[in-house]
This record gives C-alpha cells, sequence and structure tokens, in this order.
C-alpha cells in the first residue's frame, strides 16, 4: 500500500454542485478513467474548505499548516483489478501558499493555482452557522456562502450527497502515456442542512468560458460537510499503450 504523504484536517467543506453535460467535461477526463454519474446526471462541484494542521510526511512546515482551499471539481471512476474506484478530477484548485502549489503541481500532476484568499465561520441565530470562503481574481473578491445548522446529520446512501462525498481517489493526466492516481483516506462525512447560500465567482477568468453556463445556473444541491482527519497517499502513475 502507497505510504502517506501528507496528513492534515479538512474542515467545513461547503459544496455547491451544478448538474452539467458530460460533453463539457469529456476534454478533461483522464486517459483510463471514465465519467461516473449520479442517477444518470452529471455534475461539478465548487468546493470550499480549510486544511488544518498539515504534515507533510509527518513534518509540520511553517507558515504552511493552515490555508484555505477553493476548487472546481468532477467525477470518474476506474476499473481497477480489485473492481471500481470512484475519483474525481480537478479542473482548477485554488489556495494561497506559492509552495502549496509548487508542490500539488509538481509531485501530483495537478492544477493549482495561488490567490489571496480568506475565510470566516460565524455563529447564527437559531442554532446555525455561516461558513464563508473568499478569493481573489483579476475582477476583485469571489465568494462562497451558506447558512446552515451547526448540528450536522448522517448521508443517507443512495443520495446525490453520498454519491458526491463518497470519492477516495484522484486523477490526473500526465501525458499521452501516463495517468497520476492517488488515494484519499478518510471516514464518511456527516453533513450540516443548508438553509440558505451564496456564490459569485469569476467563472470566464479562473475556470474558462466553457464553464459560465455551467457556474451561472442555480447549484441543484448545497451542502456543508463537517469534514475529518484526511490522509494522501503518495502518487502512483497508470501506464498507457
Amino acid at each position: 500500500m502507497p505510504s502517506k504523504f501528507l496528513t492534515a484536517d479538512w474542515r467545513n467543506l461547503l459544496m455547491a454542485n451544478f448538474e452539467t453535460d458530460p460533453s463539457l467535461l469529456k476534454p478533461y477526463v483522464p486517459r483510463g478513467t471514465e465519467l461516473d454519474d449520479w442517477n444518470g446526471r452529471h455534475y461539478v462541484s465548487l468546493v470550499g474548505f480549510l486544511f488544518a494542521n498539515t504534515r507533510v510526511k509527518g513534518i509540520a512546515v511553517p507558515f504552511h499548516k493552515t490555508f484555505e482551499e477553493v476548487n472546481l471539481r468532477f467525477y470518474v471512476r476506474y476499473k481497477h483489478p480489485e473492481g471500481w474506484r470512484r475519483g474525481v478530477v480537478f479542473v482548477r484548485e485554488l489556495v494561497p501558499l506559492p509552495m502549496i502549489t509548487f508542490v500539488a503541481n509538481t509531485l501530483y500532476g495537478e492544477k493549482y493555482a495561488t490567490c489571496n484568499m480568506r475565510h470566516s465561520w460565524e455563529p447564527q441565530p437559531a442554532a446555525r452557522l455561516k461558513v464563508r470562503y473568499e478569493w481573489e481574481s483579476g475582477r476583485g473578491w469571489n465568494h462562497l456562502e451558506a447558512i446552515a445548522d451547526k448540528t450536522p446529520v448522517t448521508i443517507a446512501e443512495g443520495t446525490k450527497e453520498h454519491f458526491i462525498t463518497e470519492h477516495y481517489w484522484g486523477y490526473t493526466q500526465l501525458d499521452a502515456h501516463r495517468t497520476s492516481e492517488y488515494q484519499v483516506t478518510h471516514p464518511s462525512w456527516r453533513v450540516h442542512p443548508v438553509h440558505d447560500f451564496s456564490y459569485q465567482c469569476d467563472t470566464a477568468g479562473i475556470y474558462g468560458e466553457q464553464f459560465v453556463s455551467t457556474l451561472d445556473q442555480s447549484p441543484a444541491s448545497v451542502f456543508l460537510a463537517e469534514g475529518s482527519g484526511i490522509a494522501v497517499m503518495k502518487g502512483m502513475k497508470i501506464r498507457h499503450r
């Protein structure tokens, strides 16, 4: 089994999920994988969350333990000899630390970029919590924000939330002959039901014009996952002829 490369706590994952035409995603599907769907529907997710207590190979790197991330991702699966592996592909991942961008892009072939970011978590009346993530682009500040119950509930199997959270692998196309595969381990998450949600995103500037129509529509669902400790395993290569 691959060794742990990175461990951290992922906290308060705010996920806005948009239905999309699979033809939009096919150019981004890494070789050897195929699009994964829920009841015949395909989704991209705009996700904001906080990394905390981050360690690389067991070592805490000064000034790199706690930071925000916002990513746009979609869902694939890979037929391994041991069975289907359900994973995610990232269109773009944003963090505020250049070193994180360098390491992720170099070692995992990911598509990280660095920008100014900030977040806030504020208690609200009626036992609720407001969670907000912000990131800066050339057109100013963007945000994801939701007001949710403070108390999380268990995700029911077979639901859209279960489909979206139960993907434990990452895939990236490295070149014509290699796909990167890595595992992310964590327990099943509970979610905080969301009562109000808003977002603003410079979609064209950050992700490209092709994603504007998808992200301009109302999300098919929004939820706040409580998160947990996670481990990112050392990446491996899938080779193709």
